[in-house]
């Protein structure tokens, strides 16, 4: 129930239903959002909701639904039912291409079976009777003309007309030459009058030649003749023209009553067809205003999360703007939210965008709120916005609030949804704001759900203690004096109409004459509300400042974690490595020491030989002595710049530097980063740094140099993908969230090429048009997962 009836056109309902009207390709769909009705019926609700949201789907993700054709084949049917009617080539042609979009969309939906139950359930036991097409096209062809050979006598007809129109043709140009050649015909040509070829003949000549005048010139100079043997002919040529109409509507009847048995399955295609135009509309508005299905419970609640108003939303997009999202929670423990705040801080739409969204979720709509919201079902829905005086009632501002008012107390109950907005406004705010608190006090008890907005004190310090009634205010950036649009529940806001009336420039005196005027108490009162939201705004400052440095940390952390996982990794195969070389070393010598004493056993070798075959071995086993290490350490700052090669002297690892401060040095190791004393490294020559490292650094320079976007208009197809794919491997490798394709627009198909070349990608989470105005569908934003 929604209470008063114009509810839908105060917070805008009626202006959405207008804008999904405008995306039906019928006027049957554009009769059903006519219809859209905010429902209490839970299943219901759930049910258009997951058909939205499956066709949002299949516009967004899967291949295009074949539809092409949206005819009202309910009237034709209807027509058709009645004996001795007759539909025309047009109507049949109109009842073949819906037939055939029915079809497709049935088969589409067969290919991808429990894909979409929802919108399945739409065609449920619906066949797919194609012997209505087959009868069709025996009589129709595919221009929604009737075949010549659609009976035996109308082919026979047809024949005998073109023969005579090609016999009337032949005999009107002998004539026409004969009567050219003594002269007797105007300049020109054969002309048509009253659908007759006739002659243009010179006035003085027309008793020279058998004949019907059908015309004459403006001047009288010429007069335009019908030869008598012509004559004759064309009468037999319209005479035929009148038996084929009368086989033409023989047939037609025809094959009306042989389409007649298939009525109640027209009736029945024409409300799949119907239901789909609905459902798609829905769709694309949902894309539209970024719209999401939430999570719907059978129950008085409400949570929404990143909420925008959809009209809101549309126009900022229109000027390249964005929408402040709202957070708002509203349940058995938070029933009622008391708005305060600045005029023009957003207190209005914020309560516009709650009624709005919770009427559009029991309409069966999307919303444009972030996945994760949850809303629930109100059996009624009262609305108090704006001025309802009215002259005809006698009903002042005041009056007419307060007749709500009496309703809301009578009627609601815990399943109810209120939304009152400038609460107790319009009479003395000394007797007035007393009436809104008892009537707040009132709904409360009833357990009654909503949201009020106000300006009244005791309303904020009535919320504040009382049970079940929530403060929130619309932050305000007191310094500049500028609203944020930001829901802050939990306190009470400021009106701020001293500061605003400074900014505006009221005069000092006349502030300085109202401020005595108001009493100290509420004096003491707003400016505690001032201080609060002034807090506020610095508590909020603080945590995204703390929120910054933590993921700061984090990410220290985990490249932390990462850096030492490498160095383990590294030390484990350096001491395999090592071990095999030594295994090796070993193996060596001892082949050099038995081969040596072998040469010299078996040559009997004198001194001089055995000496020459010592310092061979000798010299051999020294190429495998391990130098001793020299370690340098660096003091002065100029010894190390950013550039230069590095080794941590208590371990191998080794790095470039990137940065130098005061007595650190920021080394990169790979696309990991470290901060160590100078006196723990020191520097070495790139020759001597191992190939794989080297390689890593040039890999993350190219990291930073890498750029997200790509334009490849103009190329090829073939071409163009594998440019893309190249740089998705390479956003895909370096953790990148978004890539950007510039294809343009043209007819559309590269587009639609890459689009579906990047769906078989599960890294792929989902793929926007940029917007209208920085380029639309000519670009594509590709977001990984």
């Amino acid at each position: 129930m929604l209470y008063p009836s114009n509810s839908t056109d105060k917070l805008g309902f009626t202006e959405v239903k207008e804008l999904i009207k405008a995306h039906c390709l019928s006027e049957m769909g554009r009769q059903m959002v006519d219809k859209i009705q905010v429902m209490n019926n839970y299943d219901q609700i759930r049910k258009f909701l997951y058909q939205a949201n499956e066709f949002k789907n299949i516009l967004e993700n899967d291949a295009p639904l074949p539809i092409h054709h949206f005819f009202d084949i309910k009237s034709l049917a209807n027509k058709a039912k009645i004996e001795g009617a007759f539909l025309s080539e047009e109507e049949f042609y109109q009842v073949r291409a819906s037939l055939t979009t029915v079809f497709a969309v049935i088969g589409y939906f067969n290919e991808r079976e429990g894909q979409y139950p929802n919108l399945e359930a739409l065609f449920e036991h619906l066949p797919i009777e194609k012997a209505i097409l087959k009868k069709i096209d025996l009589v129709i062809d595919q221009k929604g003309k009737i075949r010549p050979n659609a009976s035996r006598d109308l082919q026979d007809i047809t024949s005998g007309i073109a023969k005579a129109e090609q016999e009337a043709r032949k005999k009107i140009d002998v004539i026409f030459k004969s009567a050219s050649g003594n002269g007797w015909t105007a300049d020109g040509s054969l002309t048509i009058r009253d659908g007759r070829l006739c002659i243009p003949l010179l006035a003085e000549n027309k008793r020279k030649l058998k004949g019907f005048i059908h015309d004459e010139s403006a001047s009288g100079q010429t007069v335009y003749m019908e030869p008598e043997e012509v004559f004759t002919l064309n009468n037999k040529i319209r005479d035929l023209e009148f038996e084929r109409r009368r086989e033409i509507i023989k047939i037609l009847t025809a094959l009306t009553d042989e389409l007649r048995p298939y009525v109640p399955l027209l009736l029945s295609y024409h409300g799949l067809l119907t239901k789909l135009d609905f459902v798609r509309a829905k769709a694309l508005f949902a894309i539209d205003i970024e719209g999401n299905m939430p999570e719907v419970v059978n129950d008085a609640t409400l949570k929404l999360s990143n909420a925008r108003h959809p009209l809101l939303l549309l126009n900022f997009k229109k000027e390249g703007k964005t929408v402040v999202p709202l957070n708002v929670r509203i349940d058995e423990g938070t029933r009622i939210i008391v708005v305060s705040g600045p005029n023009a801080g957003g207190k209005s739409v914020c309560m516009k965008t709650v009624g709005l969204l919770q009427m559009m979720v029991q309409a069966g709509l999307l919303i444009s709120a972030a996945e994760g919201s949850v809303t629930g079902v109100f059996k009624q829905l009262f609305v108090d916005i704006g001025d309802d005086q009215s002259i005809e009632s006698d009903l002042s501002t005041y009056s007419a609030h307060l007749s709500k008012m009496k309703n809301f107390v009578e009627q609601a109950n815990g399943k109810t949804l209120i939304l009152i907005d400038e609460f107790g406004t319009g009479t003395d705010p000394q007797f007035g704001g007393p009436i809104a608190e008892a009537v707040l006090e009132s709904l409360n008890h009833k357990k009654v759900k909503g949201m009020v907005t106000t300006h009244y004190s005791n309303l904020k310090i009535f919320a504040s203690h009382t049970e079940g009634i929530e403060n929130a205010s619309m932050l305000f950036n007191n310094v500049e004096m500028k609203p944020l649009y930001m829901l802050e529940v939990g306190k009470p806001g400021s009106s701020y109409a001293f500061e605003i009336a400074q900014k505006i420039g009221l005069p000092q005196n006349v502030l300085n004459l109202a401020k005595n005027k108001v009493s100290a108490g509420q004096k003491k009162v707003d400016t505690l509300l001032v201080d609060l939201e002034r807090e506020k705004k610095e508590i909020l400052d603080t945590r995204i400042k703390l929120e910054k440095q933590q993921r700061h940390v984090n990410v220290l952390l985990a490249e932390n974690e990462k850096l030492k996982s490498y160095l383990d990794e590294n030390k484990k195969t350096l001491i395999r490595e090592a071990k095999d070389q030594a295994k090796n070393i070993i193996l060596n010598a001892n082949k050099l020491v038995e081969n040596t004493i072998s040469e010299i056993k078996s040559s009997n070798a004198d001194k001089e030989t055995t000496r020459t075959l010592r310092e061979n071995l000798n010299t051999e086993l020294q190429k495998n002595t391990v130098k001793p290490v020299v370690v340098k350490t660096t003091v002065a700052d100029e010894e190390l710049k950013p550039g230069d090669w590095v080794k941590l002297t208590d371990s191998e690892t080794t790095g470039q530097v990137i940065e130098v401060i005061k007595d650190n040095v920021v080394i990169a190791i790979g696309d990991l980063r470290t901060v160590a004393k100078k006196k723990r490294v020191m520097k070495v020559s790139k020759s001597s740094v191992p190939k794989e490292i080297r390689k890593s650094y040039s890999q993350t320079n190219d990291m930073a140099s890498f750029s997200p976007e790509i334009d490849v208009r103009g190329q090829r197809t073939e071409d163009a993908l594998n440019n893309i794919e190249r740089l998705f491997d390479r956003a895909v490798m370096m953790g990148f969230g978004n890539l950007k394709i510039i294809h343009g627009k043209g007819d559309g198909i590269l587009r639609k090429m890459i689009r579906q070349y990047l769906k078989k990608y599960e890294q792929v989470d989902r793929m926007e048009d940029e917007h209208l105005d920085r380029g639309g569908d000519g670009i594509t934003y590709v977001y990984l997962k």
